[in-house]
This record gives structure tokens, sequence and C-alpha cells, in this order.
């Protein structure tokens, strides 16, 4: 079961393909567009956050962080101090409350077995203010079948994403990493 004992075991053993040491490419340029340092942001399953280290060092001071690993919270602190530590929250995403204005997906998505993955398109609704967007990376690539990163492809996600979102736009990221170039979908989906 994919809890956090299983992301903690991960981090424990050094098994964290997905931490690329620094914000993602498409996120850290998308961060660099954002002007309102008021904006209520999430970050879940942030693991190391560091997309949230970026926009705090911004002046982002309403940034949220959500991840089921304590030693995620942990790590993140010891590199970033002057971080509220209520603002970094260790729990179920599927149990958390509030609104924001802006969400940010990195690699969260492809690590939820995929039968949670109407429930993540629900929830990610439920969690924006009205106008909100979810903002973020996708996988456009099969991937694995029994263990994360879970893949998928454009049709699968909108059928996800457009029974709740007014806006949906999946494009392909041009400039990816070497090792995920071709296999990003750039995404915006708009409450």
């Amino acid at each position: 079961m994919l809890n956090s004992d299983y992301w903690n075991q991960r981090y424990k053993e050094k098994e964290t393909g997905w931490d690329l040491g620094a914000p993602s490419l498409p996120l850290a340029r998308y961060i660099s567009q954002l002007e309102n340092p008021f904006l209520e942001i999430l970050i879940p399953g942030c693991g190391r956050a560091y997309e949230g280290e970026l926009l705090w060092e911004s002046g982002f001071d309403n940034v949220y962080l959500l991840d089921c690993a304590e030693s995620s919270k942990a790590a993140f602190l010891e590199r970033v101090p002057d971080f509220p530590e209520e603002q970094f929250i260790v729990g179920d995403f599927f149990e958390l409350e509030g609104q924001f204005d802006l969400i940010l997906e990195q690699t969260f998505f492809c690590a939820l077995n995929p039968e949670l993955r109407p429930a993540y398109a629900k929830k990610m609704f439920e969690l924006l203010k009205p106008g909100g967007k979810l903002v973020g990376v996708l996988f456009n690539d099969k991937l694995n079948d029994d263990h994360p990163p879970f893949g998928g492809s454009t049709l699968e996600y909108l059928g996800y994403f457009q029974p709740h979102f007014s806006e949906v736009k999946m494009t392909p990221y041009k400039n990816s990493i070497e090792p995920r170039m071709g296999r990003e979908l750039f995404i915006k989906l708009t409450r």
C-alpha cells in the first residue's frame, strides 16, 4: 500500500528518482510568471518541495505544502528554516480541507494508485476557489502498472478532469529535462 510508511521508506533508502534536487523546469517557468504574491497556493504530495522553496523565496507567503511523509517535512524545514512549520501539513490529501487560488501538480498524480484518479480530480476541484487553477505536469507515457510512477495519456486524463473543470488545457511540454523529454504534458485546469 502506498501510505506514509511506504514513502518514508523510499526517502530513507534514497529511492527517490522523482526528486530532481531543484524545482521542475515547467513549474519554475510558470512560477516566474506569477505576479500576485497574495495567492493562496497548495502543493500536494510535495516531497522535498523545491517548488515550495522557490515560491517562498520569491515572496509568496501563502504557500501550503502537503505530504504524507514526515521525513519530507523534516528535510524541507532543515533546508528552509524560516518557512512557517504549520504551513507544511503532514497528512492525507483526500482529508485536506480549505480552498486555494492555485494548486501545483508535480509527480503527485503519478504516485497515486490509478484507481484514485477520479477521486483526485474531484478533490482538486473541491480544493480550488471559483476561478482557481490546477497547474502542473503529468506523464504522457504508460510507465508502470504495479508501482509508481504510474503513467497515462491525454485521453485518459481528459476523462477525469473534463467533468469537473470549466477549462482544461493539456499540451506537450517541449523543454523537459532529458529523462522526461517528450513524455510530459503541461496542464492548466480552471475551476
